[in-house]
């Protein structure tokens, strides 16, 4: 009988007694059991991924758990360097972009820690923002509807914005950035079906309602970018603010500057607090959304109509491709029962509009 030399291991592991030849059939006690053949090497291999999955991918799993720190305690994040809070804050929605990043990470490195760990920024983004991805408009009709734009001092089509604003036949029209050049546009358009209008330095308000009571608001910037008025709507008097608080910037040497900005945030909020009207809208270029801490003054007395009554997120801000919904429409003492975002005009902003039940 031939020998072949001694126990040697065939190519899956089996261990092949001297008197066989190699790729002779042997069954052993692994064979048994179904180790050998296909099916037994999916099962090895299941092993090991269930084995390694828990190894792998901690530092997925600690990426995870930052971005959802960022969304649990955004408003601990500290505005001495830079204003980083509020910079935070108002791209604070886009952070979820980290979750299908991680989430292919957590796939390729077949981790389970990793995917584990990724439920936790998933329940908190829902929370802050889930609602806003849903339809929340109300089938109760409206009394009221305004329409805010930004038209930007340097739109080169003023005839062609202010068609676009009364198109959507709203009862008021908010404008920030007016100038000399482009309010007799703006008038010319609007004057026919908007027989009242009221201008203070570059902000104005157009309404098919008399208005009663106009005046200036000091926001504290040294010009005039703030009216309070009266809109004597058929179903109730309205205290209509318009606001264009300072714009911010981000500097190199200085961050995300925008002390300016929160100065003419508090100055705005003592103002609106002091209304004798109990049904107050706000309409502006806020320079920040409803997330950003500096504008707590406003927004802690104020219901935005997008939140309550908006469908996504409504960014209106840069037109182009919009990031940030920094144009506001607050209210108190009316409902908000629909808000949505305008098409594109001569601006670097997008108009926005919402109804209301008076």
């Amino acid at each position: 009988m031939a020998q072949y030399g001694g126990p040697y291991p065939d190519p899956d592991g089996q261990v092949i007694p001297p008197d066989r030849p190699p790729g002779a059939a042997v069954r052993s006690e692994g064979a048994a059991d179904g180790s050998w053949g296909r099916e037994g090497r999916l099962r090895r291999a299941a092993r090991r991924w269930r084995t390694g999955a828990f190894r792998r991918g901690w530092i997925l799993a600690v990426l995870a758990l930052l971005l959802a720190g960022v969304f649990a305690f955004h408003r601990q994040i500290p505005d001495r360097f830079g204003n980083f809070g509020s910079l935070t804050e108002t791209f604070l929605p886009w952070f979820g972009i980290g979750v299908p990043l991680l989430l292919i990470g957590a796939l390729w490195r077949r981790s389970v820690v990793a995917l584990a760990a990724l439920v936790v920024p998933v329940v908190l983004w829902s929370m802050l923002f889930g609602t806003l991805v849903t339809s929340k408009s109300s089938a109760g009709g409206y009394d009221f509807t305004a329409v805010q734009h930004n038209v930007s001092a340097s739109n080169t089509d003023p005839f062609g914005t202010a068609k676009s604003l009364a198109a959507a036949d709203p009862d008021v029209i908010s404008m920030e950035e007016l100038t000399p050049a482009a309010i007799p546009v703006y008038e010319s358009v609007l004057d026919g079906t908007y027989r009242y209008h009221a201008i203070e330095g570059t902000v104005g308000l157009w309404s098919k309602y008399p208005l009663t009571g106009t005046r200036t608001v000091d926001i504290r910037i040294g010009w005039v970018r703030a009216l309070r008025t009266v809109v004597e709507d058929p179903h109730g008097a309205v205290a209509v603010y318009v606001a264009h608080m300072p714009s911010v910037r981000l500097k190199f040497d200085g961050g995300f500057t925008a002390s300016q900005r929160d100065v003419s945030a508090n100055a705005l909020g003592a103002a609106i607090a002091q209304e004798p009207q109990r049904r107050v809208l706000l309409l502006g270029d806020m320079n920040g959304t409803m997330n950003d801490r500096a504008l707590a003054p406003i927004t802690s007395q104020m219901r935005s109509a997008q939140g309550a009554a908006g469908d996504g997120f409504g960014f209106s801000w840069p037109a182009a491709f919009p990031m940030a919904r920094i144009d506001q429409i607050m209210s108190r003492g009316l409902t908000p029962t629909g808000a949505w975002t305008l098409p594109r005009t001569g601006s670097d902003h997008r108009p926005i509009g919402a109804h209301f039940r008076l």
